[in-house]
């Protein structure tokens, strides 16, 4: 096998390339070009050195994937023939993909490697921008842009931006953080005699600009808090400076206890937009619910025992082991089979219980409690068969209270009225009812109808008093009505 020798033409014409590298690109018996698009092949053709390019192969395919394995294929089969000099736009080593396939293959032991250094797209590109890389950058592949690559606080550079798809997709994916006029850079051919920029607000990126390979998108960093809201850092930034000692008294006090009750409160919250379809509704409440996990983060960091990274890592690590399925080797053919190895893998993970009941006690709600008590009560053995014994269970317990509400005292009556309402939790889990799901409906559906009631009698004669109990309840019949319509 013939050795391939890769040098990097820089980021313009010929003017940029060291005088070692032209020396070895007009010293070279074979070359072939990326692409002959670049200003430096043009001039070398001009000067009579015969050069191919692989540009048929970017019209043969439709993925650049593609084009890249395509390129790398023939190269590899020209080098069983004669040495290769392959030259590339920039630096070898800076955002060419074909390079990184040839390495590979150099690693395997099918071909022999040599690379050659040229200047790389960024010198020029810091030049042409006047911005200092030491403040932070990003350089991102346009052609597999992501939201979450981008770093809204740094200067960030998109290559590979060919053509006016590339650019429109680069548009869509900035537009899920950005402001839709945020300014952006489209610098072409930077250091070169054919340099150009041109600003433009964000929505017009892929309807102004002039694509080609020379072709590099700048967004500078936002500094604006309020325009960066999309940023998960920037949430973080705002719940810190809240319990800064120069932030909110309010939120400076606050500790794990403390904000218990707002994250119940929270949740009950989230579960009503759930139950009224309301998507708008939904986002603000999981922001608070986001708001709650957030300020227990802080408050973690602030006393030095744990911050936001180890909840994500807690959680990421819980999810992966939790889901061989997925993350592993394992293969599941239904939900059963799922929520099965879930709870071996659960019961693995937690040290060994005297009992079935030991941490199933949800102190925030004694429904939950009641229900996982009889869940994990069932799942050893401890339950009816059927729904049937629960019933006759009920009716037993309902008749236990009924006689002390004759009979009894108050201590007597409250121990009897909570056994009806565990008897009613049982039941509910026979049925896979959520007993606090429930409760939450039922709550719901009564104040949608006294409220009708409400306006009904302020629309009326306007004082509950002046109402019979029996007009009352008319109105009460047409609230149900009008949710049966």
């Amino acid at each position: 096998m013939n050795k391939i020798t890769v040098i990097g033409l820089g980021a313009g014409d010929l003017e940029q390339l060291s005088l070692g590298i032209y020396r070895k690109v007009k010293a070279a018996d074979f070359i072939v070009a990326r692409t002959d698009q670049h200003p430096a092949v043009v001039e070398l053709k001009e000067e009579g050195m015969e050069i191919t390019s692989f540009d048929a192969l970017y019209e043969q395919n439709d993925a650049f994937e593609s084009v890249y394995e395509a390129i790398v294929s023939e190269l590899v089969e020209l080098a069983q023939i004669r040495p290769v000099t392959y030259v590339v736009p920039g630096h070898p080593l800076v955002a060419e993909w074909t390079v990184q396939l040839l390495i590979e293959q150099q690693r395997t032991g099918v071909i022999e490697l040599e690379i050659v250094g040229g200047n790389s797209f960024l010198d020029p590109i810091f030049a042409a921008l006047r911005i200092d890389p030491i403040d932070g950058f990003q350089l991102v592949d346009g052609t597999d842009l992501k939201r979450d690559d981008v770093n809204m606080t740094q200067h960030v550079l998109i290559g590979q931006v060919y053509d006016s798809f590339v650019a429109s997709e680069v548009k869509l994916t900035l537009m899920e953080k950005y402001a839709f006029d945020q300014p952006v850079t489209i610098v072409t051919a930077a250091g070169s005699t054919m340099e150009k920029l041109l600003t433009v607000p964000l929505f017009e990126l892929d309807r102004m600009m002039e694509i080609d390979n020379l072709t590099t998108i700048y967004v500078p960093p936002v500094v604006d808090r309020e325009s960066r809201l999309k940023e998960w850092s920037t949430f973080r930034e705002i719940i810190a400076a809240l319990r800064a000692p120069d932030g909110c008294p309010w939120d400076r006090e606050q500790t794990h206890e403390s904000l218990k009750r707002y994250l119940l409160e929270e949740a009950h919250e989230v579960l009503e937009a759930i139950e009224q379809a309301n998507d708008e509704a939904l986002v603000d409440e999981l922001g608070d619910i986001l708001l709650q996990v957030f300020l227990h983060a802080q408050i973690g960091e602030d006393d030095g025992y744990f911050a936001i990274e180890d909840i994500l890592q807690a959680v990421g690590s819980k999810m992966i082991r939790r889901h061989p399925h997925v993350f592993g080797n394992e293969s599941v053919s239904n939900t059963e089979e799922v929520i099965q190895n879930w709870q071996t893998i659960k019961k693995s993970e937690k040290p060994q219980q005297e009992s079935v009941l030991d941490g199933q006690q949800r102190l925030s709600s004694s429904l939950l409690t009641s229900y996982n008590y009889q869940k994990e009560a069932a799942k050893a053995g401890f339950a009816w068969e059927t729904v049937d014994g629960a019933l006759e269970k009920f009716n037993e317990e309902w008749q236990e209270f009924n006689a002390e509400i004759a009979n009894g005292t108050k201590e007597s009556r409250m121990d009897e009225f909570g056994d009806v309402l565990f008897t009613l939790v049982n039941i509910a889990r026979y049925f896979d009812i959520s007993p606090e799901e429930a409760m939450i409906h039922a709550n719901q559906k009564f104040k949608r109808r006294f409220s009708f009631v409400e306006e009904s009698v302020k629309a009326g004669r306007g004082n509950f008093l002046d109402y019979t109990f029996d007009e009352r309840e008319t109105f009460w019949r047409q609230a149900k009505g009008r949710e049966k319509q």
